[in-house]
């Protein structure tokens, strides 16, 4: 499955790339505004990449067609996950990491990020990527397959840097289901900055500003 993917840049000559997962039912398109947003004219050019998920039938929605990294099969989160789903987007979205590297940027250089499913897709492929990423940039979202992670997760995933950010009002992701996450990544040993705000399942301002001031930190 090779995925359609939106790309925009700062500048010639990119120094980093910056890839971000829309959520359930959106597009590439949806994080553009958010990208402009962000100062990152210290670090140098940027390229900034977002995929496409494929549209499949989502099971909570009954059954409706829609832009998903892997299906929802009910409410809760946690008991029942399309394992199929996620692992067959982790395959996909290694292809466009890897195309990222053969364009020239390095591991170290790129950040992988993403939305409530964009978010899940974000831990479950960088804690699993054979080389160590920039960061992983995590929005309104939760650590899938958290059983299967000690046994799966790479050695070099180790010391990335996660940044993490929630709303405390968040209906669709419950705020304890991503604090769970957090702290599920903190007793392995994982670098974890943890941000609630006062929000529902979107994304403000001040986590737009939190982002800005991390992303200088770990692509510096």
């Amino acid at each position: 499955m090779s995925l359609k993917v939106l790309e925009a840049q700062t500048g010639e000559n990119p120094v980093a790339t910056i890839i971000i997962m829309h959520g359930l039912g959106a597009d590439g398109r949806d994080f553009l505004p958010i990208a402009k947003e962000l100062d990152l004219s210290a670090i140098g050019p940027v390229r900034f990449l977002f995929p496409n998920a494929p549209v499949i039938p989502v099971t909570i929605n009954g059954g409706y067609q829609m832009p998903a990294w892997y299906d929802i099969l009910n409410a809760d989160l946690v008991r029942r996950e399309d394992e199929a789903g996620l692992r067959t987007s982790l395959v996909a979205m290694e292809e466009v990491i890897a195309n990222e590297k053969a364009r020239g940027i390095p591991a170290s250089k790129i950040v992988l990020g993403g939305f409530s499913q964009g978010c899940a897709m974000t831990l479950m492929i960088g804690l699993r990527h054979a080389e160590k990423l920039a960061g992983l940039m995590c929005m309104s979202g939760y650590l899938p397959l958290t059983s299967k992670i000690v046994v799966e997760r790479s050695v070099a995933s180790q010391d990335v840097p996660i940044f993490m950010g929630h709303g405390t009002r968040d209906p669709v992701i419950a705020l304890d289901r991503a604090t769970a996450s957090r702290d599920a990544m903190k007793a392995l040993g994982y670098n974890v900055e943890w941000h609630e705000y006062p929000m529902e399942h979107s994304v403000c301002p001040q986590e737009i500003g939190d982002m800005e001031a991390w992303l200088h930190r770990v692509l510096a």
